[in-house]
């Protein structure tokens, strides 16, 4: 039976995840802490890998209990430590000092920063799907690990075929209810990517016609039985969900069965 196997959470958003045992889900209907924080730039757009590929060289590791995020450069020795709440300034200052730009961080504790604003909820994707598309990689190859970061989902499902999560979004408009433990879902459409998979995460050079193997596997070994209008392209993997505002304050845990 698909049972939850991993769940990552972004606490900066476009840095690097934290992996999680169990997640509270948030008054706003999100993975609580996921995407709590974003840059942003005087203009008021994200800063993120799309525009500024500088991000894959920070990496970035969490003490969530006391609040805490230590950056370093890809690399480098030095770690600087700051306090999410406590030292915001500073924190501020270093990313804008190292990425060459203003920084604004700001904070949603509701429902974060998401990428679609109307799939406020986690992603999903199963495990068999990633190793599928880690599959089409070969010269060079990419690591399962390398994968993982980069599609950046929240939610991975252990035990299920391969892009078995396409299931889980029907026509526009419309909406898939599934469960993970106690905690109800709908989902909403497949995830449509950016060039930041291109990439490779720790250095951000560029995978050669990365996007082109992935639009030509995607297509030929899509599901007979996927909604192919939510297709206008194929460089689209992993599910975007809602989460009704009814489950705030349930706990997601690993090993948690899946049901539709």
């Amino acid at each position: 039976m698909a049972r939850l196997s991993r769940i990552l959470i972004f606490p900066i958003k476009s840095l690097d995840p934290i992996a999680l045992n169990e997640v509270e889900i948030s008054a706003g209907g999100a993975l609580k802490g996921d995407r709590e924080f974003a840059m942003f730039d005087r203009q008021g757009k994200f800063v993120n890998g799309k525009h500024n590929p500088k991000i894959h060289l920070i990496r970035a590791s969490y003490n969530l209990g006391d609040r805490q995020v230590s950056l370093q450069i890809q690399n480098q020795n030095a770690v600087f430590t700051f306090h999410l709440d406590q030292q915001r300034e500073a924190l501020t200052n270093w990313l804008s000092e190292f990425l060459g730009q203003a920084i604004d961080l700001r904070q949603n504790t509701m429902n974060g920063f998401p990428d679609d604003p109307d799939a406020w909820g986690a992603t999903v994707v199963s495990e068999a799907s990633l190793k599928t598309v880690q599959s089409w990689y070969q010269q060079p190859s990419i690591d399962l690990e390398q994968i993982r970061r980069r599609f950046r989902t929240n939610l991975e499902i252990a035990d299920t075929e391969t892009f078995w999560e396409d299931q889980l979004f029907a026509k526009s408009g419309e909406t898939v209810p599934f469960q993970i433990g106690d905690v109800q879902f709908l989902g909403t459409n497949p995830c449509q990517r950016c060039p930041v998979p291109t990439r490779d995460v720790f250095t951000g050079d560029v995978y050669p016609e990365f996007q082109k193997i992935f639009t030509r596997f995607r297509e030929s070994s899509l599901p007979n039985n996927v909604e192919r209008s939510r297709f206008n392209h194929f460089y689209r993997f992993a599910v975007n969900t809602r989460i009704p505002l009814t489950e705030a304050g349930k706990i997601l845990k690993l090993d948690d069965f899946v049901s539709k």
